[in-house]
C-alpha cells in the first residue's frame, strides 16, 4: 500500500492506495502521526483508491482519529469504497467515522 500526502490548506489530504490490512495499518498510524506532529489538526482520509480493508484497518484509522483529537484536532474518512464501507457498516463504525463523498466536504468552509 501507498500513501500520498496533500496539504490542501484548510486540511491535510492522506490518501491510502491499495489494500488497507494488518501489513498496511501500522504505516497508516506512522502516516497520520507524522501529520498530526508537524501541526496538522484536521485530516481526511481519502479512501477511494482504498479497495479493500480488514479489522485491522479499521483499528488503525479509529486510533488515527483518536489521534488527531487527542492533538485537537479531528479525522474524517472520505470516497469510502463499497467493501470499506461494508466494513464500516457492519461494525457500526460509521456512526464515528462518517462518510463523507469527497475529501472538500470532509471539512466544509467553516
Amino acid at each position: 500500500m501507498e500513501f500520498s500526502t496533500q496539504d490542501k490548506g484548510r486540511y491535510t489530504e492522506v490518501t491510502p492506495s491499495g489494500r488497507l490490512n494488518m501489513v498496511a495499518a501500522p504505516k497508516l498510524r506512522e502516516v497520520i502521526d507524522g501529520v498530526v506532529s508537524a501541526g496538522g489538526r484536521r485530516i481526511v482520509v481519502n479512501l477511494a483508491e482504498t479497495t479493500f480493508m480488514d479489522s485491522s484497518g479499521l483499528g488503525a484509522l479509529i486510533g488515527c482519529l483518536k489521534l488527531a483529537r487527542q492533538s485537537g484536532g479531528d479525522l474524517r474518512i472520505a470516497a469510502v469504497q463499497p467493501q470499506v464501507n461494508m466494513v464500516l457498516e457492519l461494525t457500526s463504525m460509521h456512526r464515528v467515522l462518517t462518510p463523507h463523498a469527497t475529501a472538500e466536504q470532509a471539512f466544509p468552509n467553516d
